[in-house]
């Protein structure tokens, strides 16, 4: 090994002062992702860790190149290979990723993770980063160019024998660990190296924690991949999508809080729904949305330990809501409330999409649909799982009374639509769900409940559904009260057992569902005005429900096609993003849980059908 500091200077800030002349983000697509349920890093297919926030999952960002090369901030190793091809992988069943460049006469691979050792695991976070030659002799650049407070402050590194320190004003300490010559060029600490064939270099990123840093890079990475491998294998699912059902399960798994027991909505700000547009969120929290989605799926893959630490998280916001039985849409990972939104007027912004925003106004929203899918979550765990305790039952009680009471008023609905509240079916349905949970709840754990109103309210819900949801003139369900456009959300009745799958009247609101919103499965929320500027892309989570949907309507054979087209979209390690855009290429934050949980449900349906197997199998 051979660290030639003396040629760093010019070259490296040669290539880095190139770079960021051309303002070009890194594809979401071409992405991997890697975290220790902490937090969470995105590794582009050239080696850069181009986002990150630390040390939480809605901490400011270190490294956020992905929403502005120039200013941002990156941490980048990759060989001086022209024209090689790369490969992305993750180790089998595992979040340990690999990038390989292979060249006629040399090759390398980048082994990246981030250090867990067991489910205990509750310290200090940590990137390892190993780069190992694998053919001929190979010459390694590393640059690391932090950026604090979302790349607000530039700090200067101080250099020691091994290490580079950045010290932040509140204490807090970045170090990266290195055994090759480190030099500080530009605002970012770089490293020249070759590499003959079986050589490696390791490079950490810690928090200063010398005890963080106790075992070698070997250790600790197979230790991470024993974690990994040992919680893949508690997967009950055997059916034919098996690959993809696993890495969907894993990425739930990084987006998990080992703290909280919470899952963060996607790891990622700011990342648009179309490109150039200002549709950017902030998804770095939990939604009360998507608890029954997480529950059900973690459920079916026989993770009941996480779908009980989340319903127990859930549990405890019903517990905790005010003395109407009001909650909010979504919560901070560790329960507290969701910042108010602010742009980041500095950053440029993925492609120019601006603004960049952190926090989530939709906080304060009213939505109507939370109190079903929070109850359907609490009544699958207790159905399947440990039963509720007296006093989340009361809270329980608190939130069906607030149901009853409010099931008629207008909301912002399940997409969240900033304008004037409507009257939408989708909350309107959730309203059915809450209380319908509820009676069975109490009546399956013969719980002290007010039964006679609860049905009289579930009966009312019913009737107004069918009433005024249901438009004669076009001869399906539709969006609003009264209305005539249509929404993908519906897909959701026949879901949550409101509707018969084979229903003449649903069946008919699946096909327009198919002819005006789907495009080769690609199935977009809706074509109304949502008090937005600009357009947004299709949603990926309601390709999946689509899926599902033809599958409990009897049509397998194009439930088939279009469950594995829109597999097919997915990136090459098996990622989902939040859209697809024209091209069905990925869009919005990265990646997301919600498309996730939705690949699984329609994956363990569609088999099962498929297989036609027996009653006797696990089902809601």
């Amino acid at each position: 090994m051979d660290a030639n500091s003396g040629l760093i200077e010019n070259k490296v800030a040669a290539d880095h002062s190139q770079e960021d002349a051309v303002v070009i983000p890194r594809a979401i697509e071409n992405h991997g992702v890697i975290g220790d349920l902490a937090t969470i890093a995105l590794v582009a297919t050239d080696g850069t860790i181009d986002f990150l926030c630390w040390p939480d999952f809605d901490s400011p960002t270190i490294f956020a190149a992905l929403l502005d090369p120039q200013r941002g901030g990156k941490f980048q190793i990759a060989p001086e290979l022209a024209d090689a091809r790369v490969t992305q992988q993750y180790l089998p069943d595992t979040n340990v990723l690999l990038t390989r460049w292979m060249g006629d006469k040399v090759s390398g691979e980048l082994t990246d993770f981030m250090y867990v050792k067991d489910k205990r695991s509750d310290g200090s976070s940590m990137v390892v980063r190993r780069f190992r030659a694998t053919r001929g002799s190979l010459k390694v650049r590393m640059s690391c160019a932090p950026r604090f407070e979302y790349a607000r402050r530039q700090l200067p590194a101080e250099l020691e024998d091994g290490a580079a320190i950045w010290r932040q004003a509140n204490g807090e300490v970045l170090r990266l660990l290195a055994d090759v010559p480190l030099v500080e060029i530009d605002g970012a600490v770089v490293a020249e190296i070759t590499l003959q064939a079986g050589e490696c270099i390791d490079f950490i990123l810690d928090d200063g924690d010398d005890n963080a840093a106790a075992s070698t890079s070997e250790e600790m990475e197979e230790q991470t991949v024993a974690f990994w491998q040992n919680w893949a294998r508690q997967s009950t699912y055997r059916g034919r999508w098996r690959e993809m059902v696993n890495r969907s399960a894993l990425a739930l798994k990084l987006m998990t809080s080992r703290k909280h027991g919470s899952i963060v909505a996607a790891a990622t700000f700011g990342l648009p729904e179309t490109p150039g547009g200002s549709r950017n969120w902030d998804y770095r929290a939990t939604w009360i949305r998507d608890a029954s989605f997480t529950v059900y799926a973690l459920m079916r893959l026989g993770y009941r330990d996480e779908a009980m630490a989340f319903n127990d998280w859930i549990g405890q916001r019903a517990s905790a809501c005010d003395v109407g039985g009001r909650l909010k849409i979504m919560y901070a990972i560790d329960g507290g409330e969701v910042p108010n939104e602010a742009s980041l007027e500095h950053l440029h912004g993925y492609g120019g999409a601006t603004p960049v925003r952190v926090g989530n106004n939709a906080a304060e929203q009213f939505q109507l649909d939370i109190y079903g899918e929070l109850l359907d979550s609490i009544y699958l765990s207790n159905k399947y799982g440990h039963a509720i305790s007296h006093d989340h039952w009361e809270g329980v009680r608190k939130v069906v009374e607030f149901v009853c009471d409010h099931w008629e008023d207008p909301d912002a609905g399940i997409w969240e639509m900033r304008r004037e509240p409507q009257e939408f079916l989708h909350s309107r349905l959730m309203c059915w769900v809450a209380v319908d949970r509820g009676i069975r709840l109490a009546t399956k754990r013969s719980l002290a409940a007010p039964f006679s109103k609860w049905h009289d309210v579930r009966n009312d819900i019913y009737e107004d559904i069918w009433k005024n949801f249901w438009n004669d003139e076009k001869g399906y369900f539709v969006q609003t009260r009264g209305g005539d456009t249509l929404d993908a959300s519906l897909l959701l009745m026949p879901l949550v057992r409101f509707v018969s799958a084979t229903d003449p009247r649903w069946l008919s609101t699946l096909t327009a569902i198919g002819d005006q919103l789907a495009d080769d499965g690609v199935v977009h929320r809706y074509r109304s005005n949502d008090g937005l500027d600009g357009e947004e892309g299709a949603f990926s989570a309601c390709s999946f429900w689509y899926a599902e949907c033809l599958a409990r309507a009897g049509d397998t054979k194009k439930a088939r096609r279009v469950f594995e087209s829109v597999l097919n979209y997915a990136n090459h390690l098996g990622l989902y993003a939040e859209e697809f855009d024209t091209k069905a290429q990925l869009a919005g934050n990265f990646p997301q849980a919600f498309t996730h949980l939705a690949l699984i449900s329609a994956a363990f349906y569609l088999d099962r059908e498929l297989d036609d197997r027996n009653s006797q199998e696990w089902r809601p």
